[in-house]
């Protein structure tokens, strides 16, 4: 694989979302053109919709698995297979580098609530964590697919 999870903070940086930021950065190798990237992953971001759920660079990351082993014949479970398996070890590594999967929790806020989306503005989190969070998940998804190929 040849993104670089600089380039993920960089789109990041640029205004894009962690899902955005993670998916679009890692998914030229697959043929997947930076818009459709973008376009795909905009509602992901913040938590899945800003709800303060499921991390947006973590949803990104299981995005490109997708597009990386995806089942095209719903019949062909061994790929299925290889697909949950590779998110399941993508999954795994990002919650024990980060001991959660979840936004909020990750931010120590809920975005979803006007309360918690002021004190992550206050606090600045979208440069003081969320920008490490997407390189995080922009590199563990780089070794995880490297280590199956």
């Amino acid at each position: 694989m040849t993104s670089n999870p600089q380039d993920a903070v960089a789109m990041f940086k640029e205004g894009y979302n962690c899902a955005q930021a993670v998916f679009a950065a890692c998914s030229a190798p697959y043929g997947v053109p930076r818009e459709t990237a973008v376009r795909v992953a905009q509602a992901f971001g913040g938590g899945m919709g800003r709800t303060g759920n499921v991390c947006g660079a973590v949803t990104g990351a299981l995005m490109l698995i997708g597009f990386h082993r995806a089942a095209l014949d719903p019949k062909d479970a061994p790929a299925k297979l290889d697909a949950h398996r590779l998110a399941q070890s993508f999954l795994a590594a990002f919650a024990a580098r980060h001991h959660s999967l979840l936004c909020r929790d990750l931010l120590g806020c809920d975005l979803g609530t006007p309360e918690g989306l002021k004190q992550a503005q206050e606090k600045n989190l979208h440069a003081t964590v969320c920008a490490g969070l997407v390189e995080s998940a922009a590199g563990l998804i780089e070794q995880v697919l490297a280590a199956k190929e």
